[in-house]
């Protein structure tokens, strides 16, 4: 499992200091300031010990050159500052620029995900890795700039000076500081794997809250609220165990490095008395002073870089699932020479179309079908049959397994999305309205429409009467979803999105699913109108909105059972029949 681990940070290490090398020169300015920095630091210790040793006696005080020395230590402390704030300045400007870099990626990503990954992964649980995970990597990479690269500096800084002063003493910290690596390494290694479960266990939670937020009046009108607050409570538990877990180990880090640390002071000390007490030694108590002075410095780094070693922990564990996202397969490319659809009159035709959405268990199966330019083609059957499934596959959000769905005599594999998707008008039970006003929703599909054609498209879609009455008719805001407006309201104006495109082709999934039998007769007239010299897939459970269809499609389980006008199926007194029987039974 270590090796495991080990493996997982190496590999995720590469993948962040790729993103950090399109910003080399901003890392190497930082590298500057930090030894900057640092050297200055280092510098007043020397200057220190001179004061020290210009102060005689009592009464003896050389006040010449500590003035002198004083002036020196002050432009230094402000050099030592400029440049620790310019160096702070760097450091922010890699970790901002490289977060925005990932984020970008990874909903960029998104974008082109198949909708199987989508659909087979918890949208609260994706929203944690993009916003979460990345604040987490954010601080963990900050961190790490901010105080590594003048922590390891500083170290080296220390040693040279120390040297210049003194072999021997100098050889007793050497001596101790592998054993102050060896406790930071030993507590480090062993906390990844605790982060990770940490990361995944917070994506859990972010799911939940989200998946109960957007479903909160089922859950009260089943009165689940107290079966909701259990669970969450047990991944909420689940979570502050991860989360004390890792926090506990990786805490373990800086006391034990602070333990050994205090043993190489007291070496220093000891060893440094000793050499200034010896008879005819050179080492004067100014270099003493001097020297503790470094060991302290020279120890301090290890305790922080300890603690970044934690937060990098952390960090890396957010940045794996991040980086996972980033590097799942994207939908199929289009191929390089796919052409736009031109000239779409409505020619589709399905020949021995497969699919599945799980290997080993075909939906479809060898299904096949020829549609005319305006013709009306309704799809019914028992729920799970495939209709839905086969409205995804005519939009290619997902491939078929075998055979093929053309459109125009053209394989829709070998032309671009964007063209064959503009070539279809889709209506479908669930309504999706983004944050803005009802005007930017409607034009969606037409940002160039004129403001006689958006209301000619509201006004046949029976929505411009309601808009009206809203606070600020076409230019009010509305919300996530489609915000306070009520489900019928909300599929009007899909709808009118829809009438405003009048694309040559339709999908109309349960379109007036949302609607009062009242205003839904009027649409269905609107509907017969914008069909009319269009190709229309109709999928509805209602069997008396597709009674007026060229072509009834009967599935089940993925196959066509029957197939022909209402009236047909309705003599041949098969599945069909069943079905709307049914439904106007008495």
């Amino acid at each position: 499992m270590e090796k495991k681990d080990k493996r997982y940070q190496g590999r995720t290490l590469r993948k962040v200091l790729t993103y950090i090398k399109a910003y080399r020169l901003y890392l190497a300015m930082s590298l500057v300031f930090a030894v900057t920095t640092v050297a200055a630091t280092l510098y007043i210790p020397v200057l220190t010990g001179r004061a020290i040793d210009h102060v005689l006696a009592p009464g003896q005080v050389n006040f010449l050159v500590l003035t002198k020395l004083l002036w020196q230590m002050g432009i230094i402390i402000l050099v030592t500052a400029l440049a620790q704030w310019l160096m702070n300045v760097c450091n922010n400007k890699i970790t901002y620029e490289v977060v925005q870099d990932v984020r970008r990626e990874a909903f960029a990503k998104i974008e082109i995900l198949p909708l199987k990954y989508i659909d087979g992964h918890s949208h609260g649980e994706l929203v944690s890795r993009v916003i979460a995970d990345v604040d987490q990597f954010a601080d963990g990479l900050l961190m790490g700039f901010s105080q590594l690269f003048t922590g390891a500096v500083t170290i080296l800084g220390t040693l040279l000076f120390m040297l210049n002063i003194n072999l021997k003493i100098t050889l007793v910290v050497v001596l101790v500081t592998p054993v102050s690596l060896f406790v930071a390494s030993f507590i480090a290694r062993r906390t990844f794997s605790m982060f990770m479960l940490q990361s995944a266990t917070r994506g859990e939670q972010t799911s939940l809250i989200n998946e109960m937020i957007e479903n909160q009046k089922v859950v009260q009108a089943f009165s689940k609220e107290k079966d909701v607050l259990e669970k969450f409570d047990e991944i909420n538990g689940r979570l502050e165990k991860a989360s004390l877990e890792a926090t506990f180990f990786s805490s373990l880090t800086n006391p034990g490095t602070r333990f050994v640390n205090s043993l190489v002071y007291t070496g220093v000390a000891l060893a440094g008395a000793l050499f200034a007490m010896a008879g005819g030694s050179t080492f004067t108590v100014g270099q003493l002073s001097c020297f503790l002075s470094y060991a302290n410095q020279y120890t301090k780094p290890f305790n922080e870089i300890s603690g970044v070693v934690t937060e990098l922990q952390n960090a890396l564990a957010c940045a794996e699932r991040i980086f996972a996202l980033i590097e799942e397969q994207p939908q199929v490319p289009e191929p390089q020479q796919a052409k736009a659809l031109e000239h779409v009159e409505g020619n589709v035709e399905l020949e021995h179309v497969y699919f599945s959405y799980h290997p080993g268990q075909n939906l479809i199966e060898d299904f096949n079908l020829k549609v005319k330019p305006g013709q009306r083609v309704a799809i019914v059957g028992p729920t799970g049959c495939g209709k839905t499934t086969l409205i995804n596959l005519l939009m290619r959000f997902y491939d078929v397994d075998g055979g093929s769905i053309e459109v125009e005599g053209k394989d829709i594999r070998e032309v671009t999305r964007k063209s064959l998707r503009e070539s279809y008008g889709m209506v479908l039970q669930e309504t999706w309205l983004k944050t803005g006003t009802i005007r930017e929703n409607l034009k969606m599909g037409k940002p160039e429409a004129t403001e006689e054609q958006l209301l000619e498209a509201a006004k046949a879609a029976h929505a411009h009467s309601f808009i009206k009455r809203l606070p600020n008719g076409y230019d009010t805001v509305i919300g996530e979803d489609g915000g306070s407006l009520s489900a019928g309201q909300k599929q009007l104006l899909c709808i009118a999105r829809v009438m405003l495109c009048l694309p040559p082709m339709l999908i109309l999934d349960e379109a007036t699913s949302s609607i009062d039998t009242r205003t839904e007769m009027k649409i269905q007239n609107a509907f017969a109108r914008m069909m009319k010299g269009r190709t229309s897939f109709i999928v509805a459970h209602r069997l008396s909105t597709i009674q007026e269809a060229d072509i009834i499609l009967v599935m089940k389980d993925g196959h066509i059972l029957e197939q022909g006008s209402h009236k047909e199926l309705l003599e041949q007194k098969g599945f069909y029949s069943e079905l709307y029987n049914s439904q106007f039974a008495v």
